[in-house]
């Protein structure tokens, strides 16, 4: 027997209708009818949920070998697509900095002049740059990208901040003085943004951490209750 017809007969036996048991669970009808049609797979939050409400075991849900099979295939699936986003994630976000910070330097060669250098140093050194930085450290911090080594990215977007700073404006004033790039020397207010930018990512990655790790607990709770309402369902 697969799980959706053992799901279907426990919910019977528990003389709930599929609306009613999908009000209980958070879930739509639906995607109870497909549960238990076979169309799709509930994830394992949900099986628990639903073991307490037909108060019903989850040996008695998963334990016959070819339902334990399809399923523990189901979430080997799913576990390797949550992985792909994941990775796609992270590469999205490293891709959107880079762009973001390469059409800045451009656009600085490519439509700044004189008179329009105050304003880009307002709009884009002190809030385009500064900006991205910190929303691009919130959201490495709020899905546990890299794990510990998240922290890396303080140095590394600082430096990449300071970076802009000297293709831009410390190049163009070696240019209009006539000062060949091999001899332009880096003094310490060309290194002003490294601990502003520092700074950002810094607060951008503790934000984004905490997010986590309340995302964390809440699960954890929700875990909890969970185990506590099937543990009473098989007393």
């Amino acid at each position: 027997m697969d799980i959706g017809k053992k799901l279907r007969d426990a919910r019977n036996a528990a003389k709930l209708t599929q609306e009613s048991a999908a009000e209980s669970l958070g879930v739509s009808r639906q995607t109870v009818s497909n549960w238990e049609t076979g169309k799709t797979y509930p994830d394992i939050v949900s099986v628990i949920r639903m073991s307490g409400l037909y108060s019903v075991s989850l040996d008695c849900l998963l334990k016959e070998e070819k339902t334990v099979s399809n399923y523990l295939n189901y979430l080997e699936e799913s576990t390797n697509v949550v992985k792909s986003r994941r990775r796609l994630g992270k590469l999205v976000l490293v891709a959107a900095y880079l762009v973001i910070w390469a059409v800045s330097v451009a656009f600085f060669w490519l439509a700044v002049s004189g008179s329009d250098a105050g304003a880009y140093a307002v709009l884009v050194i002190w809030g385009a740059i500064p900006l991205t930085t910190f929303v691009i450290s919130l959201l490495i911090g709020a899905n546990g990208y890299w794990g510990r080594r998240k922290w890396w990215a303080v140095p590394i977007l600082a430096l990449m901040y300071t970076l802009i700073l000297f293709l831009t404006f410390t190049l163009a004033n070696a240019a209009s003085t006539g000062v060949s790039a091999g001899d332009i020397a880096v003094n310490l207010d060309d290194l002003i943004t490294l601990p502003i930018g520092a700074a950002v990512s810094a607060a951008g990655l503790a934000i984004g951490t905490g997010i986590e790790k309340l995302r964390e607990r809440k699960l954890k709770r929700k875990n909890n209750i969970l185990t506590q309402e099937s543990t009473k369902s098989q007393e």
